[in-house]
């Protein structure tokens, strides 16, 4: 187990000392707020779906596709899960705090930390979960996300079905279960382009700790909770609930994964979309994010020495 730990530690960092650079970048004024929009939309709209559509062209078989048929089933019902446990948590908050830290319980960083993090340590073969997860995450934070910061009258369907993450599966679905291959150039530029995911992503990551308000994460014992929640709860409770099903190790062990995730940098982009107080959202991000060092690794080989991946 000694040796898994050190294994995963070193992945892990890694991914932070990649994050190190956004945030000296950020520090010396060399990303400013445009540019990290700019490549935040680079991401959202071109790259992630990239990342999609290639971990799909694979070769279908029926065993994949009930494979893929129940882990979808399993990403949404956690994020119900999880949004029912968080209605026990911050009630005597201010509602913007609230909200703010409820989302953040239910929602971690699946797109730009989660999947690069399951492709670092899981390999390419687990990284087709790592995006079923992905797709789960952009279809609910586009309904009960949006119900959770701007209730119910905030809700669109337009929104739920026309997002990158909803777009991206549906053509990825197509391929799939089309049999479709690209022609080599089109395959190799989409390969390209998602192979941007994870150094592009723990940049922004990294430029986006630099600009937060790290004195203030640290000063607020409301933080910690939220913190605690989302990095050991969450992910405890759902190695523990999956392992009796039985599931495919590496569908297990990233399901696992992505539940250890630090707080998605959606809540704070949401809180300020509907009109919310953002400043509690960006600094649960930090805190979450920076003690997410020690507790992903554990939970990686938690999860990898359970399954036996």
């Amino acid at each position: 187990m000694l040796n898994n730990l050190l294994t995963v530690t070193g992945q892990v960092a890694t991914l932070f000392l990649m994050m190190a650079v956004g945030f000296g970048l950020g520090k010396m004024k060399k990303l400013s707020s445009a540019g990290l929009s700019q490549m935040s939309f680079l991401l959202l709209y071109i790259v992630c779906p990239c990342v999609m559509i290639e971990c799909f062209q694979v070769e279908r078989t029926p065993e994949l596709v009930q494979q893929l048929c129940v882990g979808a089933v399993i990403a949404v019902a956690c994020y119900l899960v999880y949004l029912a446990i968080s209605m026990f948590f911050f009630r005597r908050c201010p509602a913007d705090t609230r909200d703010s830290l409820r989302f953040a319980m239910v929602y971690g960083n699946v797109g730009f930390m989660g999947v690069p993090l399951v492709q670092s340590i899981l390999g390419s073969e687990a990284l087709v979960y790592g995006t079923l997860s992905l797709a789960a995450f952009n279809v609910t934070t586009w309904t009960l996300g949006v119900v959770i910061m701007g209730g119910k009258q905030a809700f669109s369907v337009k929104k739920a079905i026309i997002n990158p993450g909803v777009i991206g599966l549906a053509v990825s679905l197509v391929i799939f279960f089309g049999g479709f291959r690209f022609p080599d150039a089109v395959s190799s530029t989409i390969s390209f382009l998602g192979d941007l995911n994870t150094p592009l992503a723990m940049i922004v990551i990294g430029a986006q700790l630099a600009a937060a308000d790290l004195g203030g994460a640290f000063r607020q014992p409301v933080l910690y909770l939220a913190s605690f929640l989302k990095l050991i709860l969450v992910p405890g409770l759902t190695a523990l609930v999956l392992l009796p099903f039985g599931l495919p190790a590496g569908l297990y062990c990233a399901l696992v994964l992505l539940a250890a995730t630090p707080v998605a940098g959606t809540t704070s982009i949401f809180a300020q979309q509907f009109g919310r107080d953002t400043v509690p959202g960006v600094q649960v991000i930090t805190l979450s994010t920076l003690l997410s060092i020690i507790t992903l690794p554990v939970f990686a080989v938690i999860a990898k020495t359970i399954s036996g991946f």
